[in-house]
C-alpha cells in the first residue's frame, strides 16, 4: 500500500485526568480494528497511568516534542480523541491554547476541521466546564463524550463498556 492510500491515523490523547483504564481500552479498540493510531500523553497523564493500572505507560509521543508531525496540519489524520481529558485540557481547547503536543493537535484537528471528541472524566461539573469550555468547544466543531459511566465494576474487574446517551445514541465515540 503506498504512502497517499494508506488509511489515515487516528491521534489518541491522553491527559492527566483520572481514567487511564479508558485510554488504554481506546487504543486496544482501534489497534483490534487496524486502526492506525498515533498516542501523545502529558507528563501528569504517565504518572496517573502507573497509579493507576500499575503498568509502564509504553512509547509514546511527549508532550514537549512540539516538532512532532501531529503538530500539522499538514499531517493528515482521521480526526483526534483526548480520553480521559483534564478540565485543564477541555479549557485550553476550548480557548485556542497550545501550550504543549497533545494540545497542539487538538488545535490542528479543529483548525483543520478534523473530528475531535474529548472525554472528561471530572464529576460533578459545575458551570464553567460544561456551561462554557465545552460548549465552547462545541461551537468550534469539537464533541464532547462523558467518561463517566464507561467502568463497571464485574466480577472485581473494571472493563469498558460504551455509554447510551440520547436516543440511544452512543457517547464513547463507538
Amino acid at each position: 500500500m503506498s504512502r497517499l492510500s494508506a488509511p489515515k491515523p487516528i491521534i489518541v490523547g491522553v491527559s492527566g485526568a483520572s481514567g487511564s483504564i479508558l485510554a488504554r481500552a481506546t487504543v486496544e479498540a482501534l489497534l483490534l480494528r487496524d486502526v492506525p493510531t498515533i498516542v501523545v500523553c502529558t507528563n501528569a497523564a504517565r504518572l496517573v497511568w502507573q497509579e493507576e493500572l500499575d503498568t509502564p505507560f509504553g512509547e509514546t509521543l511527549s508532550e514537549g516534542d512540539m516538532r512532532a508531525s501531529i503538530a500539522s496540519g499538514t499531517f493528515a489524520t482521521r480526526g483526534m480523541v483526548i480520553v480521559p481529558c483534564s478540565m485543564n485540557s477541555v479549557a485550553a481547547i476550548a480557548h485556542g491554547l497550545a501550550g504543549n503536543l497533545l494540545l497542539r493537535a487538538a488545535d490542528v484537528c479543529l483548525k483543520e476541521r478534523r473530528k475531535l471528541i474529548l472525554v472528561p472524566r471530572e464529576t460533578p461539573l459545575h458551570a464553567t466546564h460544561f456551561g462554557e469550555h465545552a460548549f465552547t468547544h462545541a461551537r468550534r466543531g469539537g464533541d464532547n463524550a462523558p467518561g463517566t459511566g464507561l467502568l463497571s465494576e464485574t466480577a472485581g474487574h473494571r472493563r469498558y463498556r460504551p455509554v447510551r446517551g440520547p436516543e440511544g445514541t452512543c457517547c464513547a465515540g463507538h
